[in-house]
C-alpha cells in the first residue's frame, strides 16, 4: 500500500502509521502495556478523535513516528515536515546511522582524552585537588 503525499491532520498521518503498524489494539498495546489489548485500543481511537478529550503526549508521537520509520512507514514525518514548511524527510539507512554514530563516538573519545590529560596535569600541579574533588 502506498502513503499519501498529503495528510490533512496530524491525527490522520499518526492514523495511517497506527495502520501499518497493525492497527490500534497492536500499538495501543505498545503504549499502554498494562491495559488490555482492547482498552489500550480503544484509548488510542479516543486518541486519534480530534473530537474526544484524550490525547497523545509529546513521547508517545514520537514512539509512534519511530515506530513508523522501522516498519518504513513515514506519514507522520512527512506530514510534520509538510505542515512546518520542511522539505519532505529522507530517512538514513543503516550504514549512514552507523556511520554517523562511529564519528559522535570518535569526536566524544576525543574530548574525553582531552579532558582526562587537562586533569591529570592540573593533579600533578596541585595534589590536593584530588582530595577537594573525590
Amino acid at each position: 500500500m502506498q502513503e499519501k503525499l498529503f495528510y490533512e491532520s496530524v491525527y490522520e498521518a499518526i492514523g495511517e502509521v497506527v495502520r501499518a503498524a497493525g492497527g490500534t489494539k497492536k500499538v495501543g498495546a505498545m503504549l499502554w502495556p498494562e491495559k488490555s489489548a482492547d482498552a489500550a485500543g480503544a484509548m488510542l481511537k479516543d486518541c486519534l478523535n480530534p473530537d474526544r478529550r484524550e490525547k497523545l503526549d509529546p513521547e508517545q508521537v514520537a514512539f509512534i513516528r519511530r515506530l513508523g520509520r522501522q516498519i518504513g512507514c513515514h506519514a507522520l514525518m512527512n506530514f510534520e515536515a509538510q505542515d512546518s514548511g520542511y522539505e519532505r524527510p529522507k530517512p538514513l539507512n543503516s550504514e549512514e546511522q552507523a556511520r554517523r554514530l562511529v564519528d559522535v563516538i570518535a569526536q566524544q573519545q576525543a574530548q574525553l582524552q582531552a579532558a582526562m590529560q587537562a586533569f591529570q596535569a592540573l593533579a600533578e600541579q596541585n595534589p590536593q585537588i584530588l582530595k577537594a574533588v573525590a
